[in-house]
Order: C-alpha cells, then structure tokens, then sequence
C-alpha cells in the first residue's frame, strides 16, 4: 500500500470540472500539490492558484507526460446519464479507454503510488424504500453511461490484479457550489428564479428519492482514501445516507432563496431513473474514519449564494 503525505504531488484528472476543482483546492488547502489534467486550454481563474502544474490532454488517447506524481484522482470522463442513451458507444469507449491509457502508462513506467478511480452509485438497482444501497448490493444496467463504469470497475481490478494500487469510489449524487446545470440541484434553482409569483414550472419526476452529499464533503472522502495506510477493500461507496426527495429538494431551495414553493407540472418519469437509491458509506466510515460533515440546507444555501454572486459580477467563490 502507498499512502501519500502532506507534501506530496497528486494528479487529478478533469481538474476543471465540478468535483475536480473542488479536489484540486481541497487538496492544495492541505498542502499537497497538485497538478491538473484536463482537456480544458487553461484552467479557471478560481484554482490557477492551487495548481503546481497543468497539463491540456485528452485521457482518450493517451496519459501526459507530467511531472512526477505520487497518487491520482481520476476523475476525468463522460458522466451526464441522459446523453448516454444517444450516443451509447461514445460513452462506453471513451471512459474505458481512459483507464486503459491511465494503467497502462503506470505499468510501464513501474510507478508505485495510489490511484482513486470514481465510478457512481448509479450502478446500483433500485432500493426497497427504507433500506440502503451496500458495495455488496447487485448492480443494474440502467443506462450506457452505467455500462461504462461499470466497465470502468472491472478494468480496475484487472489492473489491481497487476499489482497496481487502486480503489473504486462510488458516489452518490453530489450537490454544492459550482454544480453546472443538467442536475437537479442547478436546474431547479434556475427554474424557481426565472419564475413570477403565482407561475407553474415545469420539472421532472420529483417523487424519486435520492442520496445527496456536499462536493467538497465527496472530495474529502477520496483525499481520505489517498491517505490510509491500508485499506481492506477495492471499492467503497461515497454517501449520506439520507433520503430526500426531489420536492424535499426543490422546498430547500425555495427557502434559500426566500420564495413560496410554486406549482409544478411533472414530465413523464425519465426511463433511467430509479424510485429510490439511498447508500449506505458504512465500510467507508468503519475504515477510514470519513462522515459527511456539510448538511443538505448548507449546500444548498452555499450553492444558491455562489449563483447570486456569479449573477453579480463577482469573481468566482468556488
């Protein structure tokens, strides 16, 4: 096993996306450093700072040359559920090939040093409704974007097989400042906004219930999982273990935002979505000592306050 220390220089993939720049700055915050990778030209003005280095690529094709690093979060990959269904092959090539580039590259250059590989909670089936979702529970193809993580985890343990030292995490939803839109959290938010008092929005399937968990709380967890001298297992799951529904969701936002919860109407349930997936971060907590530490009203509000000051002017408060 090789745990890093304070000190010590981490790679994160799409460190320019949502989870990515809230890793990156979480992880120079505790004085590590770290270096980007992303396909992005530049990274943004709000982790410029925190980087050591950043390197342009496309993991697709093959892993950059960068300066040495002594662990990896790779984040990087397709991860919207709806496009998946339309562009089925995409999906499940690029993320796997990703990870093929990422090993590959280890085993080659005899690198010793930890990787976190992100998968999702959304390999699980549906809960029965009070019960939580294991790292034992069945899997369930839902969707090709499922398909590829899940492909993603058996590319994994082949390589864990290798002799490289590599973990799967898998998320649950994960909610809080600088979430773009194409999630429930941002989409609903926007849509309260736009609203006039009295007007009927238009939302999806608002009766299924979810697991939410702050990004920077999610971040932590795999910061965790860098620096445990020994972990027992090849996959854990990253949740609350709370179980809030869409309207529990747009209610919160609705008085972080100081409006009266408008009329809704409902489209027709979306094909891949489940009625009820609640984790459970139980092998998590028992190993690594991780609980999520950021209340479900505290990341919305968070978030609600960072679009505000976006809509304002101000710099990014990421």
């Amino acid at each position: 096993m090789t745990p890093v220390r304070v000190g010590a220089t981490i790679a994160v993939t799409g460190a320019t996306g949502f989870v990515g720049a809230t890793m990156v700055r979480q992880l120079a915050g505790a004085g590590y450093r770290v270096v980007g990778i992303a396909q992005r030209a530049e990274p943004p003005q709000s982790i410029r700072g925190a980087l050591s280095s950043y390197v342009r690529a496309d993991l697709s094709v093959a892993w950059p040359e960068t300066e040495r690093v002594d662990a990896i979060v790779h984040l990087a990959g397709l991860a919207a559920v709806g496009p998946s269904f339309s562009e089925p092959q995409r999906y499940i090539e690029r993320n796997s090939s990703m990870v093929t580039n990422l090993f590959e590259h280890l085993l080659d250059s005899a690198w010793h040093g930890r990787v976190v590989v992100v998968s999702t909670g959304a390999v699980y089936g549906t809960a029965e409704a009070g019960s939580a979702l294991s790292e034992a529970s069945a899997s369930a193809v839902s969707s090709p974007y499922v398909v590829s993580k899940l492909l993603v985890e058996n590319q994994t343990e082949y390589y864990r097989r290798l002799g490289v030292d590599a973990v799967v995490v898998r998320p649950f939803n994960h909610i809080g400042p600088g979430q773009l839109s194409g999630f429930i959290v941002p989409d609903l938010t926007a849509a309260v906004r736009r609203s006039q008092p009295g007007e009927t929005i238009t939302v999806g399937n608002l009766d299924t219930v979810r697991d939410y968990t702050d990004v920077r709380d999610v971040a932590r967890a795999y910061r965790r999982l860098l620096e445990h001298p020994r972990l027992e297992h090849g996959v854990y799951n990253v949740c609350s273990g709370a179980a809030l529904s869409g309207r529990d969701v747009l209610a919160t936002i609705c008085r972080a935002l100081g409006r009266e919860v408008p009329t809704v109407a409902v489209n027709a349930e979306r094909a891949y979505d489940s009625s009820y997936a609640v984790g459970s971060a139980e092998r998590l907590t028992r190993e690594v000592g991780w609980a999520p530490t950021i209340s479900f009203q505290q990341s919305i509000v968070d978030f609600v306050t960072d679009q505000q000051l976006l809509d304002a002017g101000m710099p990014e408060n990421r």
